[in-house]
């Protein structure tokens, strides 16, 4: 049996007000290659299939056309569930159709598939909430799944009874997942669990996420789950919501993120994307492999102290979406900026960043002991290294050019 285990696509989302629509079309049309190639028996997409609750028409269109074609007419089984920016009554909408062409849709976390046949011949067998068996066409035994979407603090409380704390979610997802398990996994079939949220090992390092993931640290008031919560019977974790591939343990199975298939922040700089590829028979895994995703723009972050380097680094990254962080002393000038900002077609942002701390403080220190000694144009960079907009930088020579003229005709009307 082959598996290939995916997640978190965001089809739909921009990055800044930059569109990436058509670069998830190359690289789901990409997923699609790898699940041919492979000969994959079944496609595993642990959430956030969109990026939002009410996705557009076009990201719509493109996560149906893209798991029918993953689907080859109900030959191959596809198991997608809902993450933190889904919508799980969007999620399971289009159901009934989708069970014509052998996908499974998972909205909630207490959810029941109907059982259904393709005339391919992918058939669900057995189902409880939040299980699934599935006879698959040319293997001889079942892939079992715990399928567990993200739940939310309302989801938490309204489909499964449980208060809102750290432990109480543990104890929950470790009795419900154990509880299945003891029902229904054994070593005549392979054993999945599917689940979209924060998972770590117990007194491990924290795991990487993007930036603007972190709200979901407080799952239903849960720092995280651990991977010692997983029953024993489960021989793979398929995991969704962080977007770097990464092994989370491999106690009492190998516990996985794979990344997502485009980098959707600049905190996912210079990250490779990847699809992971299992393996099985029943009763274990044999491999698993990640295979990298080549298509989209990748994403790049510089630092510089001259608008020089960073033009040349700029083209350099030409095909790339760019920011760049402007290490200074002055503030920058709009001359330059506007040499930095005309460089490139996708440079996202330019961040300045003063030279030293130093530099603040004294201003500040200057102004709170001796404001009087200090001429009117040494009080004005004094307060714009101070301000929001100045951040510790010197204003620049028009800057002060144009303050110089405002100041004149001032007098001039005194």
């Amino acid at each position: 049996m082959k598996i290939l285990h995916t997640a978190d696509w965001h089809i739909g989302k921009k990055l800044d007000h930059y569109p990436r629509l058509d670069e998830q079309k190359l690289v789901l049309d990409e997923i699609c290659q790898v699940a041919d190639r492979e000969e994959v028996d079944c496609v595993v997409i642990a959430g956030d299939l969109f990026d939002n609750f009410s996705p557009s028409s076009e990201a719509t269109e493109l996560l149906y056309s893209t798991l029918h074609c993953l689907s080859a007419n109900g030959r191959r089984a596809i198991i997608a569930i809902a993450g933190n920016h889904d919508s799980p009554e969007r999620i399971e909408v289009p159901d009934a159709m989708a069970r014509a062409c052998g996908i499974i849709f998972v909205g909630f976390p207490n959810a029941e598939v109907k059982p259904f046949r393709t005339q391919a011949g992918v058939e669900v067998v057995k189902v409880d909430k939040g299980f699934v068996e599935i006879k698959l066409p040319k293997v001889d035994f079942p892939l079992r799944l715990l399928l567990t979407p993200y739940a939310n603090e309302q989801r938490l409380k309204t489909f499964l009874g449980l208060e809102d704390t750290e432990e109480a979610l543990r104890l929950h997802l470790q009795t419900h997942w154990q509880q299945l398990a003891d029902q229904y996994l054994d070593d005549t079939g392979f054993n999945l669990l599917v689940t979209h949220l924060y998972m770590m090992r117990k007194g491990g390092e924290m795991p990487d996420e993007p930036d603007d993931e972190r709200p979901i640290l407080n799952l239903g008031g849960a720092q995280a789950v651990f991977s010692e919560n997983i029953p024993a019977q489960i021989h793979y974790t398929a995991l969704g919501h962080l977007h770097r591939y990464q092994v989370v343990d491999k106690v009492p199975c190998p516990v996985v993120y794979s990344s997502s298939p485009l980098g959707y922040s600049f905190s996912e700089s210079n990250q490779t994307k990847y699809v992971v590829l299992l393996e099985a028979e029943a009763g274990k895994l044999v491999s698993y492999r990640p295979i990298e995703l080549k298509e989209g723009k990748k994403l790049h972050r510089g630092k510089f102290e001259n608008v020089d380097e960073a033009l040349s680094w700029l083209e350099e990254h030409r095909d790339d979406l760019v920011q760049i962080t402007m290490v200074t002393e002055t503030y920058l000038e709009s001359a330059d900026k506007k040499r930095l900002m005309d460089a490139h077609p996708a440079l996202m942002a330019i961040i300045p960043e003063i030279r030293t701390k130093e530099a603040k403080a004294e201003a500040a220190e200057r102004l709170r002991l001796d404001p009087e000694k200090l001429s009117i144009e040494e009080l004005f960079v004094d307060y714009f290294k101070n301000s929001k907009l100045g951040a510790g930088q010197t204003p620049g020579d028009s800057l002060l050019d144009l303050f110089r003229e405002v100041r004149a005709l001032d007098e001039a009307e005194e």
